[in-house]
């Protein structure tokens, strides 16, 4: 298949590539456009993989662009977005017009086009706080920041156009993806990049809240297996791991991965407005496994702590440290 990927750039997104290049696709990496023409993660891809995709240089606000970047694709992988939910307190606005109005956009030339199969790439914090867990796809919605508030348009947005038009659309939620090439932003680079510049007293915000982490091997494996599959149109599948850990055990996990004994401070700065913060989330992952065959390699806490040893392995190499800037808060 010729496949376009949105957001090849970012973390997921370049990993996505990347294996998707090595399966044999043709695969059409839409990056944001920058006058620098830095195609992000993809300038660290694999050297197997190097050259051996193309590169469309746009913004998923345009809708020009994004048909334009479209054109002669079979399938598409929506995974552009802006995600750091600090940074969405003070920036709604461009929340809406990327999360939401981008999505629109992608929907639309893919309604247009005649594209074959679309992945829309949803979030678990649309569930917010667990009413209930482990979590079916049949949890309700709650915006508790501007973020999962656009992403919940976002995905409303996916269903109509399959609801409306018959547009092949799959909602892919996978829960809180780690791993190597990570933003600083995100909990678990936060604490290895921390601890890996040598600091000992590791400012975190609240640390009682639970996630379930799922590698970033597993999530990329979750999007391939529902792109070749036939079945989940219209549908929302969660990719989680089905582990549920707090964010103060997962500091610990990694301090004993990386040899380090840590204490835990608390910085207000990083703390979310109090009733914004998502206290629990815990996937149930059984309808991935029944429409797509897939579950993650990395679940439990003994495949959780082979991932963080990993990631803390990718992150301690100079060479990638050094692209983190661990003394200040990453919004």
């Amino acid at each position: 298949m010729k496949i376009l990927i949105t957001g090849a750039d970012g973390f997921i997104g370049s990993h996505l590539t990347e294996a998707l290049v090595r399966q044999g696709h043709l695969v059409r990496a839409f990056v944001l456009y920058n006058s620098f023409n830095i195609w992000g993660w993809l300038e660290h891809c694999g050297p197997d993989v190097k050259g051996q995709f193309e590169v469309f240089s746009g913004d998923i606000r345009d809708p020009h662009g994004v048909k334009e970047a479209m054109k002669g694709c079979d399938a598409v992988l929506h995974l552009a977005a802006l995600i750091a939910i600090p940074y969405s307190y003070h920036s709604p606005d461009t929340y809406v017009d990327t999360n939401v109005k981008g999505t629109l956009n992608v929907l639309q030339a893919a309604r247009e086009l005649g594209v074959k199969r679309l992945i829309h790439t949803s979030t678990s914090e649309v569930y917010g706080t667990a009413r209930f867990v482990p979590i079916t796809e049949e949890h309700p919605l709650q915006g508790q920041s501007p973020y999962s508030a656009s992403k919940i348009g976002a995905d409303q947005l996916a269903y109509s156009f399959f609801a409306s038009f018959g547009l092949p659309v799959v909602i892919a939620r996978p829960f809180n993806t780690y791993g190597p090439r990570q933003s600083a932003r995100a909990v678990i680079p936060t604490i290895i990049t921390q601890i890996a510049n040598g600091r000992r007293q590791i400012k975190l915000g609240a640390v009682s809240p639970t996630r379930d982490f799922n590698y970033v091997q597993d999530t990329v494996a979750g999007f391939m297996a529902a792109l070749h599959s036939e079945q989940g149109l219209g549908e929302v599948v969660n990719f989680g791991s089905n582990f549920e850990i707090s964010v103060g055990d997962t500091a610990r996990l990694i301090a004993e991965a990386m040899n380090a004994e840590i204490e835990i401070v608390t910085d207000e700065a990083r703390l979310r407005p109090e009733n914004s913060e998502v206290e629990r989330l815990w996937a149930d992952n059984a309808k991935a496994r029944q429409l797509f065959g897939w579950q993650p390699a990395y679940g439990g806490r003994e495949g959780f702590k082979r991932g963080l040893a990993e990631t803390a392995e990718w992150f301690a190499q100079p060479e990638n440290l050094r692209g983190y800037k661990a003394d200040i808060y990453n919004l």
